[in-house]
């Protein structure tokens, strides 16, 4: 039976952020809010956590897993190399609703699904997220709903979509922007908007102003 933690009470949030930090860490599948839509999270260094995560959602491997770190320095172990401009986007953007795809560190020990030797990263704005982040280390997440269902904006409707598959869900209210971030490719010479989002092309284009946004 799935467990559902009132995060808006601070004076329990410590004990709880420490029982699902726990979950995480036995492989376990747990709902998180974020700044943007709640999320479903896994360990992003147990494969078969990330595979439970892609059976709960009904998700193919070909549409790999993000994931979100809750610090600027935890990127340092994640990529391969982290070019001027995402940095750049970095400090102007993190945490915040902008998702970088970078190239991963061929030395590191995850299956995401098929990335092509790529990851999506985002530090997310959100409290709750940041403080399970802290206690757990990087998370694979993706949005908490069934594939081709809406998004969800509280722990309530994640639950509703994605049950007892998931050990543990943080309610952290509702969303305040049910908005999806905006993913930016810096694999290449060229940043290339994937995705628009949260954050307009024009904002991130003040950034790096040689922003590509044909597909």
């Amino acid at each position: 039976m799935s467990l559902f933690y009132d995060c808006t009470k601070p004076d329990d949030r410590a004990d709880n952020m420490r029982t699902t930090a726990d979950s995480v860490i036995r492989g376990e599948l747990v709902v998180l809010p974020t700044d943007t839509v709640y999320g479903i999270g896994a360990d992003a260094f147990i494969p078969s956590a990330v595979n439970a995560l892609l059976d709960a959602k009904g998700r193919g491997r070909d549409m790999p897993v993000p994931v979100l770190v809750g610090s600027w320095k935890a990127l340092d172990g994640l990529v391969l190399h982290l070019p001027d401009k995402a940095r750049e986007l970095i400090e102007a953007f993190w945490p915040g609703a902008l998702t970088l795809v970078l190239t991963h560190a061929p030395t590191l020990a995850w299956d995401l699904g098929d990335t092509r030797g790529t990851v999506a990263v985002r530090m997310p704005l959100h409290p709750v997220a940041l403080e399970l982040l802290k206690l757990t280390g990087p998370l694979a997440v993706s949005s908490a709903n069934r594939s081709g269902q809406p998004a969800a904006t509280t722990a309530a409707e994640a639950q509703e979509q994605l049950g007892d598959a998931v050990a543990v869900y943080l309610d952290g209210g509702t969303c305040a922007e049910p908005v999806p971030s905006t993913i930016i490719d810096l694999t290449s010479d060229v940043p290339r908007l994937l995705r628009a989002g949260a954050i307009s092309a024009d904002d991130v284009r003040g950034v790096v102003p040689d922003l590509s946004t044909e597909e």
